[in-house]
């Protein structure tokens, strides 16, 4: 590739004041004395001076908080933690940064400083507005304080999402709609909507609650998208509906097989060099991650994609978007020409499961519905 792609950077805050039933990803409950948070941004901070030769003179677009609850973090906290940001890196006009952040009286109080930071987007994690749906799926907030929260979040930030989840515990499609048309009455201009599922080692993989049946999530799913679409959104990612303008650039990079930077304990990382696509991992644990600040060595896996893997990686991204990407992205991204998977792109074709447009790589209906199949024709022999 001639010129590497837009550069992202990920920042993983992996503390929550609870951890959640069925939430398989890296965080973890405070202990005593609690959340160690000027050294984590002590060990962000290093972590991203030891990957500065990686990186060096390229902009970045988006930066992304994540986690755990990364409005956990005092705002003193998190405003060193961009100065020092701005300070090494050279960020380009107008870069979206991405808080996400959880409901709940004292965090909602933090939004006005967050915003005066530097953050220009705010994640919230509602889940639902239904008290007795947050009890059943183990939120620590009630539809009171989601309520709070939202309204807080849109006093102080122009850009907003609101996570929802459906098909919960003795959840109806009616359930599913009043949560969305409480969302909807608050005026976000992004909503990302998720089907809860049960991940292995976790509370609820090991004691599953009564579930709603295939065919009442299925309803769910697409009264989500019919009131979304009637509401003027654009489903632009799986998962995913925006107004005009308001669509997350960090996870548009993320789809359009951009390169990001991931820093924090677990982090991932994609970047574009030379001699092609290296994926790394942040060491998981928080501790251990904290503990190898003084050497600057933080990362426990490091390794190039075989070209062989690249066309079913870009495809899993890509093909998220329901309006899929311009062919020549593929070649652009990748380094490899589009005829190398003619055969690939023939069979999903043949399918059904992506369009014959020729100058786009676009998943049908079908396709959408039937992704893994559809990504399983790209997948290495």
């Amino acid at each position: 590739m001639q010129h590497p792609p837009p550069l992202a950077l990920y920042i993983h805050f992996p503390w929550c004041m609870r951890k959640c039933p069925y939430c398989d990803f890296n965080s973890h409950a405070p202990r005593a004395p609690g959340i160690p948070c000027e050294d984590w941004r002590e060990a962000v901070v290093a972590d991203l001076e030891a990957s500065l030769p990686h990186i060096w003179g390229r902009r970045v677009h988006s930066i992304f908080i994540g986690g755990g609850t990364p409005s956990l973090l005092p705002a003193r906290t998190l405003d060193r933690l961009l100065a020092a940001l701005r300070a090494r890196l050279p960020l380009a006009p107008e870069t979206e940064i991405t808080l996400e952040a959880n409901p709940g009286a004292v965090e909602a109080a933090r939004f006005r400083d967050y915003r005066a930071a530097g953050v220009t987007r705010l994640s919230l994690g509602i889940q639902s507005f239904d008290d007795e749906l947050l009890a059943r799926i183990g939120r620590i907030h009630d539809g009171a304080e989601a309520r709070r929260a939202v309204e807080t979040a849109l006093a102080h930030f122009e850009r907003t999402n609101l996570d929802l989840m459906y098909a919960l515990p003795g959840q109806t499609p009616a359930n599913a709609l009043a949560d969305l048309e409480t969302a909807l009455a608050f005026g976000s201009g992004h909503l990302s909507c998720y089907h809860l599922t049960i991940e292995p080692n976790t509370p609820f993989a090991r004691h599953s609650p009564p579930l709603p049946g295939d065919d009442s999530a299925a309803d769910m799913q697409e009264t989500i998208e019919a009131r979304l679409a009637a509401a003027g959104f654009e489903h632009y990612e799986i998962s995913a509906f925006a107004r005009a303008g308001q669509q997350c650039r960090h996870n548009l990079n993320y789809w359009t097989f951009g390169d990001y930077l991931g820093l924090g304990p677990g982090a991932h990382g994609k970047l574009s060099t030379p001699d092609g696509i290296v994926r790394e991992m942040r060491h998981k644990h928080p501790a251990r991650y904290l503990a190898r600040a003084p050497r600057g060595d933080f990362i426990q896996e490091r390794h190039m994609v075989a070209a062989a893997g690249l066309p079913f990686e870009f495809m899993m991204n890509a093909l998220r978007l329901p309006g899929g990407v311009p062919a020549p992205l593929f070649a652009e991204r990748t380094g490899l020409p589009l005829a190398s998977i003619a055969a690939e792109l023939a069979t999903a074709r043949q399918r059904g499961l992506l369009d014959a447009a020729p100058g786009h790589l676009r998943p049908t209906a079908r396709g959408v519905r039937f992704l893994n199949d559809l990504l399983q024709i790209f997948l290495p022999e």
